[in-house]
Formats: C-alpha cells, structure tokens, sequence
C-alpha cells in the first residue's frame, strides 16, 4: 500500500519549504516574474486531466508568466528536455527519470504528486480478470484468453509500466490480440471502449473520462487497496543549464518551487474530477525523501 497520502495542509515550522526565492505560501507580490516564458514538457495524463491547466493558471497569475505547456508521453518528454528545447519537465517514469538525471540533463528533481494505475476491460471480462489482486496474474489471463489488449505502444510512462508488469508476469505478448497505438491515454481508453479490449490506464484519466466509456475498472491499484506494482509517482526535473546554456533555469526551479509548495500542493490535492480526487499530494508530506535528489539507485560511492 501507498503511505504516503496524509498530507500536510498547515506544518508549523520544519517542513520543506519551497525554495528560497521561488515561491512563498503568503500574499507577498504578485508578479515577482515578469513577461517571460517557462516550457514545459509533461504527460498526456496531467494535461489530459486538466490538471494542467489548473496549476499552470495559479502559477501564471503569482508570477506575471506564461507557461508553454506541450503534452507527450514520457519518454518524448524527457527527449524534448535533452535536445534543450524545454526549461523544466514533469513525467512519471522513475527509470526513465533516473537514466535523464544520469546522462546529466537534468537537475533537482522533486517528488511531486502520486495516484496509480488500473487494469481496466469491457463488461463480459471475456479474461476473467474482475476483481483480481494480482495484476501480474490479470495480465497472464488477459494473454491465455488472447483477450484483445490496447497499449499504449509509445515509450510513455504507462506504457513502461505496462511493460514492466509483462515482464513480472513472465508473458512475451504479441500476437493479433495484443496492439500497440502509439497514442496518448486518452486515445487508448477511447480505443479500448469501441472495440471493446482492455489497457492499462493511470487512474487520474481514466475518471476523468469514465463518463463518455463503457469499459470499467477490472483491477484496482494501491489507492484502493490494490498491488503496489500500479503505484504511479510523479516527478518534476529542471533542465540542467550546465548542459544546456538557452534553458530558463530560474523560471523552472520558480515553478518546481511553487508546485511543491503548499500553495501548489493544495492545487493538486483539491482538484477534482466527477467529486473524485484524481492525483494525490506528495511534495510536503510527514516522511520527507531527501534521496528523491538523485536516481534511487545512487550511492556516494560514485562520485
């Protein structure tokens, strides 16, 4: 399970604050940044959600700024981030994270925000997977049954994801049954919900699309008591200016700063979809990861 949902509305004193000069949690000016330009490349999920749009017009406002904001999956972000073209990312891949910080194009990553995956299929479940504990044994049925399965097929942080749980399921999937988009998640539900198949969705998308499918949740994630392999944590990384001398490295930490403030984390802790939360808190919380820094692997002893 998830521990880390509590989340601190008010902390008197000692917990991380926004860094120094970024962003402060009081009503001091208004537009202490003025006419510039942050980009930023980020997930089809946040943006898809609406999410975006939310924190991106709170962070405009505080400072006299705007956000270009450009939606792809993962790994076309993180690409977009070590060709320079943009000053700050936000993804959900930490393998993916954690090979960019390595290769050195990017610096001071932050834990942001977190929710989780979900296994979702038409209504006769012709896998038989409703209601499953196990993802891994979900996705060995959904391939016995050669049950038609959309993936997203694009290098996203989904569908590293999805391909780490074949992987743990010991299951090469291929076949007619098995296709790959090469789409966004809002495109794959809708593909998953015409012809009917199932796919794995981050659960933030999903709710905020459940309205206009018919395919429903088939295996829950860690939220809701299910495996924690569907865990979805998020992070956002500046772009190192070391490496890249054009990226806007100021305006990029002003807005980690304020996202991971308790102003920017109570954004995303109120943002709902339908009455439900879809992404949860994780930038100010009661356990701090002071390794959250630098890949999960790293230890002093590579310097």
């Amino acid at each position: 399970m998830i521990q880390r949902r509590a989340f601190l509305a008010a902390t008197v004193g000692g917990t991380a604050a926004a860094l120094a000069g970024c962003a402060d949690d009081g009503g001091g000016d208004e537009a202490a940044i003025l006419d510039e330009t942050l980009t930023l490349t980020t997930t089809t999920s946040t943006y898809d959600t609406g999410l975006l749009d939310e924190v991106n017009a709170a962070f405009e406002a505080r400072y006299g700024v705007e956000v270009q904001a450009i939606a792809r999956g993962t790994g076309a972000a993180l690409e977009t981030g070590r060709a320079g073209d943009s000053d700050v990312v936000m993804v959900h891949a930490r393998s993916l994270e954690d090979e960019f910080l390595r290769e050195g194009h990017g610096i001071n990553r932050r834990d942001l925000m977190f929710n989780d995956f979900v296994v979702v299929g038409p209504d006769d479940d012709p896998a038989g997977i409703d209601g499953m504990d196990e993802v891994t044994e979900a996705f060995r049925a959904i391939a016995d049954a050669e049950a038609t399965f959309v993936s997203r097929g694009d290098n996203s942080g989904t569908h590293a994801k999805e391909l780490a749980i074949w992987d743990a399921s010991d299951v090469d999937p291929g076949g007619e049954w098995y296709r790959e988009a090469g789409s966004g998640m809002g495109e794959v539900l809708n593909q998953a919900d015409q012809t009917p198949a199932y796919t794995l969705s981050d659960r933030g998308t999903f709710i905020s699309q459940q309205s206009e499918l018919d395919i429903e949740i088939r295996v829950e994630g860690p939220i809701e008591g299910g495996p924690e392999l569907l865990a979805n944590p998020y992070g956002i990384v500046a772009v190192d200016p070391g490496v890249h001398e054009n990226v806007n490295y100021d305006l990029a930490m002003a807005y980690i700063g304020f996202l991971t403030s308790h102003e920017g984390q109570e954004i995303i802790e109120e943002y709902t979809v339908e009455g439900e939360q879809l992404f949860f808190p994780e930038a100010v919380s009661e356990d701090p990861n002071f390794r959250q820094y630098v890949p999960e692997d790293w230890s002093p002893d590579e310097e």
